[in-house]
């Protein structure tokens, strides 16, 4: 006869859905805490292509603590009464800020350059194809750095073999690739509709979502090349 097992405090359905959303709050104060001192001065900036170089600037800090985020959102504990998400943020923050912010301020020059280019298409009088093409690698460019950075946060490998592995994943995981493209959309829509402080705003959500999709990519990791 089988014994049943006794649920414990904090196993429930009800606790995990608790420890969740205990768990989305504290990293989503932890990331507004370290964007601040790109965020304060963003909200002053006007939207005006002149404007790009200090908007790239000011999101300088959204990389190392979006990596934070990622970081203890993957380490996640769902026992309500073994909960640390603050610590497992800061440390995620600290052993990866380096790595993450030198890929992030890489990524942000060169979507800052096409950027540029494409508000002033008109005046440099480079025809519409041009356009076409600035785009197309304008999202290339951001699907291979969220894979960069995903990878950058949750595993220790050296810059160039993060580059190799997140430009690998985007054509060998295509339902990340989708994933990515997709969230890309929604946080680029909610930027035009009001402001990037509400996607910081969303943050963590975003963040978990992100870990989501890019499971595939993280368990193949896991599998092929730490083990």
């Amino acid at each position: 006869m089988s014994e049943l097992r006794v649920r414990r405090f904090g196993e429930g359905p009800l606790s995990r859905a608790s420890a969740m959303i205990y768990t989305l709050l504290v990293v989503e104060i932890a990331l507004l805490v370290t964007t601040l001192p790109g965020l304060l001065p963003l909200l002053l900036l006007e939207r005006d292509a002149s404007n790009l170089p200090l908007v790239a600037g000011c999101a300088l800090p959204i990389g190392p603590a979006l990596s934070g985020a990622l970081y203890a959102l993957h380490h996640r504990h769902l026992d309500l009464t073994d909960l640390a998400p603050a610590k497992a943020f800061w440390h995620g923050y600290k052993i990866n800020f380096f790595g993450v912010l030198k890929i992030w301020a890489l990524l942000l020059a060169w979507l800052t350059i096409v950027a540029v280019n494409l508000s002033h298409l008109a005046a440099a009088g480079i025809p519409g194809w041009w356009a076409v093409l600035l785009v197309v690698i304008a999202a290339g460019a951001a699907l291979w750095g969220v894979n960069t950075l995903v990878i950058a946060s949750l595993f220790s490998f050296r810059t160039r073999d993060i580059a190799r592995l997140a430009l690998y994943f985007l054509g060998r995981a295509k339902g990340v690739t989708l994933g990515n493209v997709c969230l890309l959309v929604v946080a680029a829509g909610i930027t035009a509709l009001t402001s990037e402080v509400v996607v910081v705003l969303l943050g963590s959500v975003l963040a978990l979502l992100l870990l989501r999709s890019s499971h595939p990519m993280i368990t193949e990791i896991q599998k092929e090349f730490t083990e």
